[in-house]
């Protein structure tokens, strides 16, 4: 039987199960989500040489203006400290024009690709101190952990594939790049920036196919590491809706609540009308406020029996009438006026009642 126990518990423990949406929202809140950083690598790379693609001529000719406004007129200038600061400033005011929008780009399409994979998510928890980060038992064990294995195998096909990517463009074009000591200085440029250019877009291109693999290992790493176990879902149903123990208390203690506010409305009453000993509804009657008798209190057995103790204490008068009781506490709600069928029978009773009082007094 232990043995027995003890293997219940395990598969308790044990995380089959998928993860709740509270789950999912709380790991997102500490900034845990699929994602792939060779996504965003690779759209990074794929944007900038798109952009170069489109716009690198444009940008060799401002660069070559600017190398030949260097060369004519700070070649043969005497360099000092009070025009040093101004050469610098004139180059590096020219560099950021053209290499600008290239970040531009890379910035944009980082912002996109990561927003296209998590959506928005901002939280501080990734950023905070943590011991178990700096943990050297800890980092050994994720140095030789079956993640790291796996990242190392992701790497080597990576470096792989793009260098054969890579190599095919180059060797598809070997020829050029054999006449390349045959051309001048600005052809041989203009060569290589073409096939450097190519050789790029193939690369981001199979890295971007790599990077959705790799997206899709993340995704299912991701589900696999916030799985529940049963325990895990029962103790979240129990932080949701609240222990059950203490919500039956709290029903509880709401009952007696109502019970008190009931009992407190029966001394308030003109006439109780009973079973005679298992029904009882108070009434009460006032023209100004309702155009019918209202019930202010009804019960059953043991709350019939204190209803009627409370209206004897209080000289409240008890009428009884079998069927019109059982009538009136299947059909009238505390607070709820008497239906209108009730009416004659309800009428003809605190004519009895008040009848009664005024003889008395």
């Amino acid at each position: 039987m232990n043995f027995l126990k003890v293997d219940l518990q395990f598969f308790a423990g044990e995380k089959t199960e998928k993860a709740t949406p509270k789950k999912r929202q709380d790991a997102r809140k500490k900034g845990q989500a699929a994602k792939s950083q060779d996504v965003n690598t690779a759209i990074v790379l794929l944007a900038v040489f798109l952009y170069l693609m489109f716009f690198g001529k444009d940008i060799t000719e401002r660069l070559m203006g600017v190398l030949r406004h260097a060369l004519q007129n700070y070649l043969f200038m005497e360099l000092t400290a009070n025009n040093l600061e101004s050469i610098v400033v004139e180059i590096l005011g020219e560099l950021v024009f053209f290499l600008g929008p290239v970040m531009g780009v890379a910035l944009l399409a980082g912002v996109a690709a990561n927003y296209m994979q998590v959506g928005f998510i901002f939280s501080t928890e990734a950023i905070q101190m943590n011991a178990e980060k700096i943990n050297p038992i800890s980092g050994f064990k994720r140095i030789f952990s079956m993640r790291a294995i796996v990242e190392l195998l992701k790497s080597i096909l990576k470096i792989s594939f793009i260098g054969v990517i890579a190599f095919s463009v180059l060797w598809a074009r070997m020829d050029e790049v054999l006449l390349l000591a045959n051309k001048s200085v600005g052809a041989a440029i203009a060569t290589i920036a073409g096939l450097t250019l190519q050789m790029g877009l193939f690369a981001s291109g199979a890295l971007l196919f790599l990077s959705l693999l790799d997206f899709l290992y993340q995704k299912y790493d991701f589900e696999k590491g916030i799985r529940m176990s049963k325990q895990d879902l029962k103790d979240e149903y129990k932080n949701i809706e609240g222990d059950p123990l203490i919500k039956s208390k709290i029903k509880q203690k709401q009952r007696e609540m109502a019970m008190r506010r009931m009992m407190q409305e029966v001394p308030k009453a003109d006439v109780v009308i009973t079973n005679p000993t298992h029904f009882a509804i108070a009434l009460k009657y006032d023209e100004e406020k309702a155009d019918a008798p209202v019930v202010v209190a009804k019960g059953v057995d043991f709350v019939a029996q204190k209803i009627k103790w409370i209206a004897k204490e209080n000289e409240i008068m008890t009428v009884e009438n079998r069927p019109l009781a059982r009538a009136l506490y299947s059909q009238a709600e505390i607070g709820d006026a008497i239906p209108e069928e009730f009416f004659k029978a309800v009428a003809e009773i605190l004519a009895y009642v008040y009848q009664t009082k005024n003889k008395v007094l």
